[in-house]
């Protein structure tokens, strides 16, 4: 299945999708390849059946396994702070969830790594990869906290999970330029933070409140 074969199934009308990409531009998305991104890949094949007719709402929704698939604004909002990087050609996603965020960085991003620690989490985005043809995202089942050693370094680790810190295998697998994009565990609740590297030591923004589910260890099947 293509994109535009994934579109004609009556989900994705051109009404429901600018309703969504007008919203979006009211919350300051700005980067055309974000909204471009945002447009192309139909966010509805990566819900439950029941929730489909939410898919193009400006929510989370959840995806079993006690995992939601993420607000499409904080997805975007992570996207653009992805090209925010100069020359970033790879991502490391921790969390792959139903692969939403993977395929919408598939859209901009040259190399997309993702690891999903459930594995019926991560097999179902697998298929969904295929079904739309996308090639350029690299799955792995296993611990994200680990990291995937293999193809570092990463010009950008996303977490799409929240977390407290930022795992040493994790910080040894960033390029020396590069930048985190995550949501902490803060004393009030959680915020999503953009750390950058430099020879200077790390820059950190603080963007907004946001709510995620918790990073955890080890796998589970």
């Amino acid at each position: 299945m293509n994109l535009n074969q994934a579109n004609a199934t009556g989900m994705t009308s051109p009404r429901t999708l600018q309703r969504l990409i007008d919203r979006l531009l009211d919350k300051g998305i700005t980067d055309e390849r974000v909204l471009r991104a945002m447009e192309s890949i139909p966010r509805h094949l990566f819900v439950d059946a029941s929730l489909k007719h939410l898919a193009y709402e400006d929510m989370s929704l959840p995806i079993g396994k006690r995992q939601t698939i993420s607000q499409p604004f904080v997805v975007a909002r992570m996207t653009q702070a992805v090209l925010e990087v100069p020359n970033v050609s790879s991502v490391l996603e921790i969390g792959t969830g139903s692969g939403y965020q993977a395929a919408i960085l598939s859209r901009i991003i040259a190399s997309v790594y993702s690891v999903e620690r459930i594995h019926s989490l991560s097999w179902q985005a697998r298929k969904q990869m295929r079904q739309l043809g996308i090639h350029n995202v690299k799955l792995k089942f296993g611990d994200g906290q680990e990291g995937w050693e293999e193809y570092a370094p990463f010009d950008v680790i996303m977490f799409t999970a929240s977390a407290r810190r930022v795992p040493t295998p994790l910080l040894e697998q960033l390029s020396d330029h590069g930048r985190i994009i995550m949501p902490r565990v803060s004393r009030t609740g959680q915020e999503l933070v953009f750390m950058q590297r430099s020879e200077a030591g790390w820059k950190e923004e603080i963007v907004q409140p946001v709510v995620f589910v918790p990073v955890l260890t080890g796998t589970e099947y």
